[in-house]
């Protein structure tokens, strides 16, 4: 009996002793953790301002959703770098206690976070163009009858695009939009079916040649507008060129130094 009360103690002391150590190092890595997460997002916040992030995402129209925000594009990027690193010091400080049901979940986690941010780069990158694309053709079609909606159209396929890229990005493109496309697809053709069936072949006709007498109507137009779209960038081109500063070089004894003989 006292053998095993002896035998009992010596081994939890035992695992006491093996413990200790690595709840030790497991608060260590915690902190330094903190520390280098800390140390990133504000290295990550002055980067993304330098390089102008903020303007891309306003022009991106993704800014809107960021109004009622306490974070501006790139303070809610750098906070998710820091998020990202605190979940890698969490799994390293984990793994201290060996494998565990926490240390395998966090590596799941920790391995869907790149895509995660890629998938906003996309999301960013694909507004930007969308809304770029938008404002060149307001500004080629602005004066006809379909340019608005042409502008509106192409914005939102690029969306689309982005959007679909982000979401294969982060691995739910298959499982989501898959299925998506294929009710919108099967719905369209339906309709389609069940109208052409029904005697809107005729309707549809007339309606496509009044559509396209418009088009054809109004293309020298659309060209007009094209070529005064052009002309003006040419002439802010021009200007911003003959607006820079000329560099005088100073005085030498009352004769500027352009003015002075070589040698």
């Amino acid at each position: 009996m006292d053998i095993n009360i002896g035998q009992g103690i010596t081994d939890a002391w035992r695992q006491i002793a093996t413990f200790v150590p690595k709840l030790i190092a497991f608060l260590v890595i915690l902190i330094i953790g903190y520390i280098v997460a800390k140390a990133l997002e504000k290295i990550v916040d002055k980067i993304l301002e330098r390089v102008g992030f903020d303007r891309a995402v306003e022009r991106s129209g993704v800014r809107r959703a960021l109004e009622r925000s306490k974070y501006d594009a790139s303070s809610l990027l750098a906070r998710i770098v820091f998020y990202a690193i605190a979940l890698v010091t969490l799994q390293i400080a984990f793994s201290v206690f060996g494998p565990n049901p926490i240390s395998n979940m966090l590596n799941s986690v920790v391995g869907w976070l790149p895509k995660a941010i890629v998938a906003i780069v996309i999301i960013v990158v694909a507004g930007a163009v969308a809304r770029a694309v938008k404002d060149v053709l307001e500004g080629m079609l602005g004066g006809l009858s379909y340019g608005h909606w042409l502008a509106a159209a192409a914005s939102v396929f690029i969306w689309a695009l982005g959007i679909i890229a982000a979401l294969n990005q982060i691995g739910v493109a298959t499982t989501v939009t898959t299925p998506v496309l294929i009710t919108v697809l099967a719905t369209l053709g339906a309709i389609a079916a069940i109208g052409f069936g029904g005697g809107l072949i005729r309707p549809m006709q007339q309606r496509w040649e009044r559509w396209l007498g418009r088009i054809e109507a109004e293309a020298p137009q659309a060209r007009a507008h094209a070529e005064a779209y052009q002309r003006g960038l040419a002439h802010a081109r021009s200007m911003s060129e003959t607006t820079q500063p000329i560099y005088t070089a100073p005085e030498v004894g009352g004769v500027h130094r352009s003015e002075m003989p070589p040698g």
